[in-house]
């Protein structure tokens, strides 16, 4: 069980920080050091430093693709301490832009004499005069053919192309209210006093976008505590565990806790939430967002893996439990662009079966009548409905509670797209990362 900005997205790429976002995107807005001249204080021009060769050394780590793209550059800008918030903004932009698009930049660099860094960022500066004529779909929406093959199968050619173009944009900025101090209302009219544009999204009912990029981190509402970063389609999929005041919930593949976070404020600081991870650090990085957010609530449950014998304690005890499973991530190729060049098919086989274990698993502790939640950020049939009919054929007494009818009662205004059994979203039709949920309910 592998964590994930949540938040955002459980992906098999290691990242961390609030979800939804990477953790670049998050520090991006964040104050800049200054320099004292004659006892005040000045800024040093911005483009002393984008102009310059850290772009270029920046890409260059971060294409080695040895470590997710957000942790290189947040190490590259610990690096390199003398870049403002606008400089480090601007690179990060920059270089996201090449991962995104790297296909079609590494393939028109070569009439350029090789897909050196500075060449790969110089096509990025012309990203919208380039001559695209004549290339193929996987090529234009820059998807490895593996990947661009399995989605087209399934979603047709034009649909599988908007979907392709979609996840070359940026994604955009959605916070979760935290209901155990304020509520949305409050909220927005604050963060609009502070200068931060934003506005109520439907789709979830603790749901705010920002607009533009503000520097959110130096606002009061964060400060306080009053909202998390964390995608809209994330919130929903928290939105479907429904868990009532009093309950014992599970997040059993917490992470750095974005879900954890919102269940805990929806039991309204009663009962209690179980965050299991295997990853001590992860949850490390849970205990100061707990402290800000107000919860109470939550127990951090570290755990050697899915069968660690200390889950005997909770097994049967649970009355929901979400498996926010490690997958592909290939929903927030958005945020995470380096994903679609680190995993592979042979990657994809290994989630899976480490998917169903962890189901299996996280099944256990489930009290009869009680309520199961298993999701991913994939967009792939293998680790989404493909694991939803094994889990079924292979374990009786599981009936699925339709996740329309569940999302609808909490308040979120769903398409009819999305009034199926089971949450499917897309960034291409529902602006926000893809996600695919179900909820089952034990049989007494």
């Amino acid at each position: 069980m592998s964590g994930r900005p949540d938040g955002g997205r459980r992906a098999s790429s290691g990242r961390g920080g609030p979800a939804g976002q990477s953790r670049t995107q998050n520090r991006a807005g964040q104050g800049e050091p200054r320099q004292f001249a004659g006892g005040r204080k000045v800024r040093k021009p911005v483009q002393q430093h984008v102009s310059g060769s850290l772009p270029e050394q920046a890409l260059t780590q971060a294409l080695k693709f040895d470590q997710p793209a957000d942790l290189v550059l947040r190490r590259f800008f610990s690096a390199n301490p003398q870049m403002g918030r606008r400089d480090r903004a601007q690179v990060a932009e920059r270089v996201f832009d090449v991962l995104r698009n790297r296909r079609l930049y590494m393939h028109l660099a070569q009439s350029r004499g090789g897909a050196t860094s500075a060449t790969l960022l110089a096509l990025s500066s012309e990203r919208a005069s380039l001559d695209l004529q004549g290339l193929s779909a996987p090529v234009l929406y820059s998807l490895p053919d593996w990947l661009y093959a399995r989605l087209s199968s399934r979603l047709g050619e034009a649909a599988c192309n908007a979907l392709g173009a979609a996840m070359l944009e940026p994604a955009p900025l959605d916070l979760r209210v935290n209901l155990l101090k304020t509520d949305r209302d409050s909220v927005v009219a604050a963060l609009r006093a502070e200068g931060v544009e934003c506005k109520a999204e439907p789709l979830a009912p603790c749901a705010i976008r920002v607009l533009g990029k503000p520097a959110l981190e130096r606002t009061t509402v964060f400060g306080d505590g009053l909202v998390e970063v964390q995608d809209a389609g994330s919130q929903l999929v928290a939105e479907l565990v429904a868990p009532r005041r009093g309950q014992t919930v599970i997040d059993f593949c917490a992470g750095a806790g974005g879900k954890t976070l919102a269940l805990a404020a929806a039991l309204r600081g009663s009962g209690q939430v179980f965050a299991c991870d295997v990853s001590t650090a992860r949850l490390q990085r849970l205990r100061p967002r707990l402290a800000r957010s107000g919860a109470s609530n939550v127990q951090p449950f570290g755990i050697d893996s899915e069968v660690d014998p200390k889950l005997a304690r909770l097994e049967g005890r649970a009355d929901a439990v979400l498996v926010d499973a490690p997958c592909s991530g290939t929903g927030t190729l958005r945020r995470n662009p380096d994903l679609k060049w680190r995993q592979t098919e042979a990657t994809i086989a290994e989630l899976v079966a480490k998917q169903r274990s962890i189901l299996v698993a996280a099944s256990r502790l489930v009290r009869p009548g009680g309520v199961l939640v298993y999701a991913t950020c994939s967009l792939l049939e293998e680790e989404n409905d493909q694991i939803r009919r094994w889990f079924e054929q292979n374990h009786a007494g599981w009936k699925v509670d339709p996740a329309a009818e569940v999302l609808a009662r909490r308040g979120a205004v769903l398409a009819p797209g999305l009034q199926t059994d089971c949450l499917e979203l897309r960034p291409d039709t529902h602006n926000v990362d893809a996600f695919y949920a179900v909820r089952w309910i034990r049989s007494k």
